[in-house]
């Protein structure tokens, strides 16, 4: 039986791993990975496989896996994805997730990101996209006196106005479209940081049978 995604945020151990694992990224001056995050990942991750005509079991799934990808962070940033996973299965099983389901979800967050993870699954792949593409200036919480001299990750956040996914089953495509301010960065700084990532999300799509798209400011880049 898989758990009300309401119950799921509710759970006295999630609140307290996740808020710990806030605390951590803000005293390392790491953009926004709050709950905020893990709301639209969890959704993001849900709406891509519900688009691509996935049963409802498998959407719940990609949901739960969303928004506990990243409660790794309460242990350490370095590895964050294969500890997160861990613990999520701990918590998954002791509120009644089959062993089955709760693996499943494991290895989606063990494989979320870049440096060693890879789509394995259609939650995986899911999982994959929808955290890449969460691109937004609210993501950036420390103070910037000078959005020019911060460093490349603040600026790309600071520069991006919109950022949102677009399913098409039909046509088997999967299009990240982002809004960025060029005068606050350029889209070549963007893709200094997240080339890798774009690659994965590529990757991610082929293994849900689709093609992956990057559309910066109504051009295609990918």
């Amino acid at each position: 039986m898989l758990p009300e995604m309401s119950a799921l945020r509710s759970d006295s151990e999630v609140e307290a791993i996740m808020a710990m694992s806030e605390k951590q990224i803000e005293a390392l001056g790491f953009t926004e990975h709050s709950r905020r995050h893990a709301g639209i990942v969890s959704k993001w991750s849900g709406e891509i496989l519900r688009a691509l005509g996935a049963d409802r079991e498998r959407v719940r799934l990609a949901e739960i896996a969303g928004y506990l990808h990243d409660i790794g962070n309460c242990v350490n940033r370095k590895d964050h994805a294969q500890s997160g996973a861990i613990i999520a299965y701990r918590i998954l099983t002791r509120i009644g997730v089959s062993e089955l389901n709760a693996a499943d979800i494991m290895m989606a967050i063990g494989n979320h990101d870049e440096q060693y993870g890879l789509p394995v699954s259609d939650i995986s792949s899911a999982l994959i996209i929808a955290d890449k593409a969460d691109v937004h200036k609210s993501r950036v919480k420390k103070p910037i006196d000078n959005v020019y001299s911060a460093n490349i990750h603040d600026r790309v956040n600071l520069a991006a106005e919109r950022s949102y996914l677009t399913v098409e089953k039909e046509t088997a495509k999967i299009t990240l479209n982002i809004e960025i301010d060029t005068d606050i960065c350029s889209v070549m700084d963007y893709f200094e940081i997240y080339f890798a990532r774009m690659q994965l999300c590529r990757r991610a799509a082929e293994f849900l049978t689709c093609k992956f798209s990057l559309v910066i400011n109504g051009t295609v880049l990918l």
